[in-house]
Formats: structure tokens, C-alpha cells, sequence
């Protein structure tokens, strides 16, 4: 009997799979062209920390996915930290749109729903980057907060998923211990079924024998 090997080690769809990591993508991209057409080049660590935040947004999901094959605690760990990461971007694109005098578009503003519809929209991915080139710097922050507002949203969900499974499947070692476990229980079953059947035949030989000596007595 062989132990299948890969019973504790949970199925986890690819990060690229995440609508969530191409929303990321996207804000990361976007946040590097944002510092670059509108944040001075040298002397503003602004830029710095904005496209690292995003960046660590991004790398955090990817990360946590492919760890969680053999860490649900690491999995866990990271993708917070994308989330705290997106909360902190989403900090310094309104702190650039207040400190430049620019309104923050609200549920009121009336391009606010236009916004949300295609960040959500099926198309979106594949027009922000012509789109964005066109934009200012006021419509380009308010994308990226409504982006950084829809990914910190994906994100809290996707936390309280692996959470409640973590809590209902427990982590790799109580995934081994249970493998284990089975392993165990379905050994000794077999060797218990094995047992039987040599009882069972060792009573068919005594029974065979003890007819053959009785007919040799005849």
C-alpha cells in the first residue's frame, strides 16, 4: 500500500487567475506613470514610497498565493500585507490630491459612477493604459484611489476566506497529521482484513486436514 503523498497539500488557484492581482497590476502601472508625469524625478521620496507600496501590492498576492501550498499562516501574512500596503497608497494619493488643491470625486461627484463602471468593466484592462495617457492629474489620482478602494475591498474578502478555511482545514501540520492519520487507519484496516483472511484459511486447513485423516481411516 502506498500513501498518496499529496493529501495535506491544498488546491490553490493561480494568483494570474485573481481578478484582484490584475486590478493591482494595473494600479501598479498606472502609479509609476502617475510619479512619472506628475511627481518631480529627484528630491521627493513621494515617489519612492508610492510605487513601492504599489509594487509590494502586487508581489504580496503573488507571493501569498504561491505559498500557500505549504503555508496558510505565511498566505494569510502576506496578503494583509498587500492590503496594508494598497491602504497606504491609497493615503498618498489623497494627501497629492489635497495638497494640490483637487477634489476628491465622492459617491456626489458626477463622474464618480462613470469611474467605478469601468474600473469594474470587462474592457478595462485592456484600455486604461491609452486611456490614462490623456488624463490630468486630478482624473488619474481619482482612478487609482477608486482602484486601490475596489483592490483593499477584494482583498478584505479574500482574508476572511483563507481565514474561515484555515479555521475549518487548520494549517500544513494539521493537514499532515490528519494525511498521516488516514495513512495510519488505513493500514491497520488492511492488516486487520489480512489477519482475518489467514485465520480463516488456517481454519480451512485444519478442517481439510482432519477430513483427510478421517478418510485415510476408512
Amino acid at each position: 500500500m502506498t500513501a498518496d503523498k499529496k493529501t495535506f497539500l491544498p488546491f490553490h488557484g493561480h494568483y494570474r487567475n485573481l481578478r484582484v492581482y490584475h486590478v493591482t497590476e494595473a494600479l501598479y502601472d498606472l502609479t509609476y506613470t502617475f510619479c512619472q508625469r506628475f511627481l518631480p524625478a529627484y528630491g521627493d521620496r513621494t515617489v519612492d514610497q508610492m510605487v513601492q507600496a504599489a509594487r509590494s501590492g502586487k508581489q504580496n498576492i503573488a507571493e501569498g498565493n504561491q505559498a500557500a501550498a505549504t503555508s496558510s499562516e505565511t498566505e494569510i501574512k502576506l496578503t494583509n500585507v498587500a492590503k496594508a500596503s494598497l491602504e497606504e497608497l491609497l493615503v498618498d494619493y489623497e494627501d497629492y490630491l489635497r495638497t494640490h488643491n483637487l477634489p476628491q470625486w465622492g459617491t456626489e461627484h458626477p463622474r464618480y459612477e462613470g469611474m467605478r463602471r469601468w474600473a469594474s468593466s470587462d474592457d478595462f484592462m485592456q484600455t486604461y493604459a491609452e486611456r490614462s495617457q490623456q488624463m490630468t492629474d486630478e482624473e488619474f489620482a481619482n482612478l487609482c484611489l477608486t482602484l486601490c478602494h475596489q483592490a483593499i475591498y477584494m482583498l478584505g474578502k479574500l482574508i476572511d476566506t483563507l481565514q474561515d478555511r484555515f479555521v475549518k482545514q487548520g494549517g500544513i501540520k494539521e493537514r499532515m497529521h490528519a494525511a498521516r492519520t488516514g495513512y495510519r487507519q488505513a493500514e491497520e484496516a488492511e492488516l486487520k482484513r489480512l489477519r482475518s483472511e489467514v485465520a480463516q484459511m488456517k481454519a480451512e486447513i485444519e478442517r481439510l486436514r482432519k477430513e483427510n485423516e478421517e478418510l485415510r481411516k476408512k
